[in-house]
C-alpha cells in the first residue's frame, strides 16, 4: 500500500495544535468588505479552532500525517 499524502491545499489552510485540534482561519475576508459589519470582520481575525466534528474529517481525509 503506498504512503497517504498530506492535501497541499490544505497544507497552506489548516495547521494541527499540540493536542491535535485543528486551527483554522475564518472565511468571507478576501473581497466585498465595505458590505460586512466591522463585528463580522473584527471576529475573523487571526486563527480559529475547527469544530470536532470537521476537524476529524479534515484529519482523516486532507492531514493524515498530522
Amino acid at each position: 500500500m503506498p504512503k497517504m499524502k498530506t492535501k497541499s491545499g490544505a497544507k497552506k489552510r489548516f495547521a494541527l495544535t499540540a493536542t491535535g485540534k485543528v486551527k483554522m482561519t475564518p472565511s468571507r475576508k478576501r473581497h466585498g468588505l465595505s458590505k460586512r459589519t466591522q463585528k463580522m470582520k473584527r471576529q475573523a481575525r487571526g486563527m480559529r479552532i475547527m469544530a470536532d466534528m470537521d476537524a476529524a474529517n479534515v484529519k482523516k481525509f486532507f492531514l493524515p500525517n498530522g
